[in-house]
């Protein structure tokens, strides 16, 4: 098993890990206590944990070698279950919002048990930070989209259990119990954010949509440092899970050989490797013959 994907299977199993012990004491805390905000956190951390699970199965298929029935590989598993943890949290941010309005129209009651309440959501806050950062930090080195998926789920966490802290510390000290369901709308907010977000990286990639700009330039100037390639006809682009597939047509001298042209390709598709990573190309030449292409 290669380092890179046993550093995914840990991250994923560690996120699964960390959030079901959340959703249990978030859900204590809820129901103990009364708030919505706290109920809505652990209905957050729920879509989380289903991502997380996700995730984890979809590391595991994606890095799976080509076959017959999938002859480009597996990558685009990761993207369709980003798609998927994206769709997952705005459902949970839309029952959210239900429950708040519901809960806004109908009154809030006083809440019980406020310091468990507190502490439960701080404690939330420290691990979700800690979880979060090492998820980015595997996900920026394996350039995975399920696993970077996973960690922004962690990060909207991050901000919605603070606001949902520093609100339940208003309630205590200013006993305005109506802030519960406001701040659990907040909460909706950020979350929709996050799963739009979500959604779009993975259904770019989806629908093979180009890579950054920043990287097309970059393939061009890479193929300019080649003296003997006469012009860049076309770069063509897109990204399958952590794969990034990279379509190249240049005009050659009709002069040089089948060998020579050979070795620049060999060499082109080297260095593209070790400047962007992760990389499968395909070049396509066309020969030039006294400042014409046949």
């Amino acid at each position: 098993m290669s380092e890179f994907l046993k550093n995914k299977k840990l991250a994923a199993s560690l996120s699964v890990t960390s959030n079901t012990a959340l959703i249990i004491l978030k859900l204590i805390a809820g129901f103990i206590s009364g708030s919505i905000s706290i109920i809505s956190e652990a209905i957050h951390s729920c879509s989380d944990l289903l991502a997380a699970i996700i995730t984890f199965f979809s590391v595991n298929k994606s890095e799976q070698p080509a076959d017959k029935e999938h002859q480009f590989g597996h990558g685009k598993y990761e993207d369709f279950s980003g798609l998927i943890e994206g769709c997952l949290i705005i459902i949970a941010a839309l029952y959210i919002m239900y429950e708040s309005v519901k809960k806004l129209i109908l009154g809030a009651e006083p809440m019980a048990q406020e310091h468990l309440a507190i502490a439960v959501m701080l404690f939330s806050v420290i691990i979700n930070i800690l979880i979060s950062s090492y998820l980015f930090i595997v996900a920026d080195k394996t350039d995975s989209m399920a696993l970077y998926a996973d960690a922004e789920h962690l990060r909207t966490d991050i901000y919605s259990s603070f606001a949902v802290f520093f609100g339940l510390l208003m309630i205590k000290f200013t006993g305005l119990h109506l802030l519960d369901p406001v701040i659990a709308l907040f909460v909706a907010v950020i979350i929709i954010n996050s799963g739009y977000k979500i959604c779009k990286r993975s259904s770019d990639n989806l629908l093979d949509a180009a890579l950054p700009e920043k990287d097309i330039e970059q393939i061009k100037e890479i193929i300019k440092q080649y003296k003997d390639i006469v012009a860049i006809k076309e770069v063509k682009t897109r990204k399958s899970g952590k794969d990034k597939e990279i379509v190249i047509a240049i005009l050659l001298d009709g002069e040089k050989t089948i060998s020579f042209a050979h070795n620049l390709c060999d060499s082109l598709e080297s260095t593209l490797e070790e400047k962007l990573g992760n990389t499968s190309v395909t070049i396509h030449i066309e020969p030039v013959v006294s400042g014409k292409n046949h």
